[in-house]
Formats: structure tokens, sequence, C-alpha cells
């Protein structure tokens, strides 16, 4: 289910900092959204899967913590990853 250094880069080429950006909140925010997309089909599919679910509802705690962190660091920062991934805010 890991995701490959294209679908990487596509996922987060408008949201980086810098050209090496890895670390920054925004760039760790949109390869979380994708990889939730990604697993909740999967589990759309394999009901059962129990331990993904797991892994499922640990991402989206990463990715809110860090949404919290961005609001209280950078609003106009928050305001613009939410609109550009979709998210509620």
């Amino acid at each position: 289910m890991a995701l490959t250094t294209k679908q990487k880069e596509k996922a987060t080429k408008e949201l980086k900092r810098h050209a090496n950006d890895t670390g920054s909140p925004e760039y760790q925010v949109s390869l979380f959204t994708e990889k939730i997309k990604r697993l909740t089909s999967h589990l759309k599919k394999n009901k059962h899967d129990f331990h993904s679910r797991r892994g499922l509802l640990k991402m989206v705690a990463k990715r809110r913590s860090l949404l919290a962190y961005l609001m209280k660091k950078d609003e106009k920062g928050y305001k613009k990853i939410i609109k550009k991934l979709g998210l509620k805010g």
C-alpha cells in the first residue's frame, strides 16, 4: 500500500516549500491525505481488515495534530492547505 515516488511527487508538488522539502507540515499533511484516501478505498473492499483500519485511524489522528499545529503557527497556510486538499476546517 506504500506510495511510489511519482505518486508522492504528484500529491505534494504544489504544497512543498522548496525542492527538497520533506518535513514541513504542509508536505506531511498532503502525504497523509493521499495515504488516507488509498487506505479508505482499500477498506471499502476489505471490511474485515482491522489492522489496516487501526493504521488508518493513526494516520487520521497524526494529520489532525499536524493541522492543529499549522493552524496555531500559520493560519494563512492552514486555510490554504484545507482549501487545496478539500478538507473540512
